[in-house]
């Protein structure tokens, strides 16, 4: 566990407590090239203290047995774990435990309730399932800025459906048209789906506004949560929204672990998406009986080490500070948008200098491509993301095909920030850009 602790009031994490985080994390001590790692890969993919590694090494040395399925001492041993797991991580976004459901990722959880929804117009799930169905001119409301697992699902389930994909579109710079927002939720609208925090942009969309227009036509509400959940307070009870995604990986957890929020209600008047043993009460030869949520939506053999490890996960989180946390990664956004915003020839995408977005900054460079940047940045040991982040329409709409994109974390530090820059620079020099 980290050897920080929080103070009462949220406050920057000062220079010897990142120290500390970072002794917490092996990975961050090795080279790349020679040089030593800065990295600035996190809105990816996350490093994993040692806490996090240990608990999903102990589960396997000391409980490892399938859970919900015997008597014997290890099976009652792993069934606690893992549903002391799913307590830990609803505390953590503010829900209860039977509105937590475990999926791979965010991306099957996305698509768990769009299928869920498209097996509800085909008739599957009875009466209280009705609320669900779609019909042909329904309409379907997203965002210009989804990362492709908040898009695709969607455009599936209006293809299956014969409902209408609509899109809010995005302004010059990176912020909703809530002007639009307003023009296109109409009496037609029954879902809306949409990012907390842009993978792209690092803007924090207005989640309490969004909810009001879909709730005053009583259209479903659905969040991409997964650059919120790792770096923000986040209470999804409060925000009010009936369904949220986010994966462990981003948030100091391990792969092959996601985490689909629902309002209880609505969680067990759904019908399944996937189905076999573990989410049954009666099952004959011509039909079967589901369990209520969650289990209703864990069908097989479950996530047993990775829902206890992303536990451990959520208490290092809770134990450095949520807010802390957000505050550092706030600074460093700032600062890496002011060192961005003053080296020539390089746009940045997204909120400018001063303005709300969480640490993390997308970028292009006056005719060099985003990989012959990351290239450059590589051979001085310094990992960012390039490409198009899952994000095409998103850079389309801003008129180029890719980015490179720095995103920071707890353990991030301003030299790394710095460090970062500098390479940036000495890139811009070395393709002969001019502003």
């Amino acid at each position: 566990m980290p050897t920080v602790t929080a103070p009462a009031s949220p406050h920057i994490l000062a220079p010897a407590e990142i120290s500390a985080i970072r002794a917490d994390f092996p990975l961050l001590d090795r080279e790349v090239n020679g040089r030593r790692l800065v990295y600035l890969d996190s809105g990816a993919t996350s490093q994993n203290p040692r806490a996090v590694i240990a608990a999903e090494r102990e589960y396997y040395e000391n409980e490892n047995s399938a859970v919900h399925r015997g008597a014997h001492t290890l099976a009652a041993l792993a069934t606690e774990r893992f549903e002391d797991a799913r307590a830990t991580v609803a505390r953590f976004v503010g829900a209860a435990e039977d509105e937590i459901v475990w999926t791979s990722n965010a991306t099957e959880a996305l698509n768990l309730v769009a299928y869920a929804i498209g097996n509800a117009t085909a008739g599957r799930g009875g009466v209280d399932a009705e609320r669900f169905r779609l019909t042909p001119g329904d309409e379907i409301l997203v965002t210009e800025m989804e990362h492709h697992a908040n898009l695709i699902p969607w455009q599936e389930l209006a293809a299956r459906t014969g409902a209408v994909l609509r899109f809010i579109p995005v302004a010059d710079d990176g912020t909703l048209r809530m002007d639009e927002a307003a023009r296109l939720v109409n009496s037609r609208t029954r879902v809306l789906a949409f990012t907390h925090v842009s993978n792209v942009l690092g803007v924090i969309n207005p989640v309490a506004e969004l909810v009001a227009l879909a709730r005053s036509v009583g259209a479903l509400t659905v969040l991409d949560a997964c650059q919120s959940a790792p770096h923000l307070p986040l209470d999804l009870s409060a925000l009010g929204v009936d369904f949220a995604a986010f994966s462990g990986h981003k948030m100091l957890g391990p792969t092959g672990i996601g985490v689909l929020f629902g309002r209880s209600e609505l969680l067990n008047a759904l019908p399944p998406f996937l189905t076999g043993g573990s989410m049954i009460t009666t099952v004959t030869m011509e039909s079967a009986e589901y369990l209520p949520s969650p289990h209703r939506f864990e069908a097989g053999t479950q996530r047993v080490s990775q829902a206890i490890a992303l536990a451990s996960a959520v208490d290092y989180l809770e134990r450095v500070g949520i807010d802390r946390i957000a505050a550092h990664e706030t600074a460093l956004g700032q600062r890496l948008v002011t060192g961005l915003a003053a080296i020539p020839g390089v746009t940045v995408l997204g909120p400018g200098v001063g303005r709300e977005r969480v640490g993390l900054a997308s970028f292009d460079v006056t005719g060099v491509h985003s990989h012959d940047i990351g290239q450059f940045l590589d051979d001085r040991g310094i990992a960012v993301r390039v490409g198009h982040h899952c994000a095409q329409p998103l850079h389309r709409r801003l008129g180029m095909t890719s980015s490179t994109r720095a995103s920071a974390y707890l353990y991030t530090t301003e030299d790394e920030v710095d460090e970062f820059l500098d390479a940036l620079s000495a890139a811009i020099t070395f393709f002969g850009v001019s502003a």
